[in-house]
């Protein structure tokens, strides 16, 4: 399903620095930019409740937006949105201009289905995720919200990789020179679970050592005998 860009309203800033980032933020905007396309860099400013309930929506990185900037319409995704480290409010935002043809470079989240059918996770075993997102080459209006593995039937010592993914048409991978590793499901070692049960049995004798036997009294030291004259 193709992504429908979100519209936003923007003013092109005729002042740029700390001094006018900072008025534009008590004027309830956020101070932000849009670059790239071989074109020079276009400091504006956004409504800053607008921009943040679009942050909140989650998926900000990789959504595209069509910024108004006076009578000109400007494609872009959302590259960042810097955050005050204290009160958690958005400070600045970076926009990336959409190539002619169309095509653009995002992180798509990994998504892992049918854990309860996995054998190796029934065992004791566990997901071991390696890529939390694949980052891949895709048309702007056709980011996939997410990849897919299914579990179903994994074992332990299975791994995924990203030829495991479906990926859809015209979307490719960034790392195109191996088949790297999603996740995998690793099991105990035997050697923890040996260990684990020798520390449980060496933990009685430990705690004995050193104590009398229960009920009885320690033995009173001898006393000395007096000293003949």
């Amino acid at each position: 399903m193709a992504q429908k860009p979100i519209e936003l309203d923007a003013t092109a800033r005729e002042r740029v620095g700390k001094g006018a980032a900072r008025q534009a933020r008590r004027d309830g905007r956020i101070p932000a930019v849009i670059y790239g396309a071989k074109q020079p860099p276009l400091p504006i400013s956004v409504d800053g409740n607008t921009l943040w309930k679009q942050f909140l929506k989650g998926h900000f990185t990789s959504t595209v937006f069509e910024i108004k900037v006076g009578g000109d319409m400007h494609r872009v995704i959302a590259r960042d949105l810097q955050l005050d480290p204290v009160k958690d409010t958005p400070l600045h935002a970076d926009f990336l201009r959409v190539g002619e043809d169309g095509m653009i470079r995002v992180f798509v989240p990994m998504k892992f289905t049918n854990d309860t059918l996995s054998p190796g996770l029934k065992r004791g075993g566990v997901l071991n995720i390696v890529r939390h997102e694949v980052e891949v080459f895709c048309p702007y209006d056709r980011i996939p919200p997410f990849f897919e593995i299914s579990l179903d039937g994994a074992g332990i010592g299975t791994s995924f990789h990203i030829s495991n993914v479906a990926l859809p048409d015209g979307v490719t991978p960034i790392i195109r020179d191996r088949d790297f590793t999603i996740a995998t499901i690793a099991g105990r070692l035997k050697d923890d679970d040996e260990g684990d049960t020798a520390a449980a049995s060496a933990a009685p004798a430990a705690d004995a050592k050193g104590k009398a036997p229960a009920g009885k009294a320690a033995a009173a030291p001898a006393a000395k005998a007096p000293a003949k004259k």
